[in-house]
């Protein structure tokens, strides 16, 4: 059986996932907002960041993200900016498949990740990861409009929000433009450690 497509995110209090430009990806606010996750042993062995980390439950979370996940789809913009910052080993282990209108071979990585270039829509992108995935989930890794793009076309089975203390008062807003007359969401858990609460809901379609 196919497993579910999903989103997880870090969200500031305000609803913001991202600045405005990729050149604003390494700064303060971007920082304090992915900083949870940033100290998490499973993050920092997955990018290569040394030795040590936190434990706890919100090391299971990272874990569990990466485990169900046996493909990913992004935006061009994601990628664009992740090409620049991802070490030799990407970090995802699977396939991605980059939503974007560049003709482009297929891009190996050491460590098991390969970026196929699909430039027929999302519905093709997320047909493609399906197949790959197996009976393992998708996630949508981003960026923002990519995701809300998934959303609004009845795509996403359900989501999690890493909610951290920070606001950003302006920039990428999580939900700009959802559809919410077709939208409904149903909370299945929450989560809360001291430095990020977990919010997770299952999506269906009004």
């Amino acid at each position: 059986m196919a497993g579910k497509v999903f989103f997880s995110v870090s969200m500031s209090l305000d609803g913001f996932i991202a600045p405005d430009s990729p050149e604003e990806l390494m700064g303060q606010q971007w920082m304090e907002l992915q900083q949870w996750v940033f100290a998490q042993r499973v993050f920092r062995e997955n990018l290569k960041l040394g030795e040590g980390g936190e434990e706890g439950r919100d090391n299971d979370i990272v874990r569990e993200t990466f485990e169900r996940t046996g493909a990913s789809v992004m935006g061009k913009r994601m990628f664009d900016a992740g090409e620049q910052m991802w070490p030799e080993e990407a970090p995802f282990h699977t396939s991605v498949f980059v939503v974007t209108h560049e003709k482009r071979d297929p891009w190996k990585r050491s460590g098991g990740t390969t970026f196929h270039f699909v430039n027929d829509g999302i519905e093709a992108a997320l047909d493609q990861a399906r197949e790959a995935a197996g009976d393992r989930d998708v996630r949508i890794a981003g960026g923002g409009a990519t995701i809300l793009e998934y959303v609004n076309a009845g795509l996403v089975d359900e989501f999690s929000i890493a909610l951290s203390p920070v606001l950003f008062g302006s920039v990428i807003r999580l939900f700009d433009g959802v559809d919410a007359g077709r939208v409904a969401l149903e909370a299945v858990r929450t989560e809360s450690s001291p430095k990020v609460t977990h919010l997770t809901y299952n999506v269906r379609t009004r």
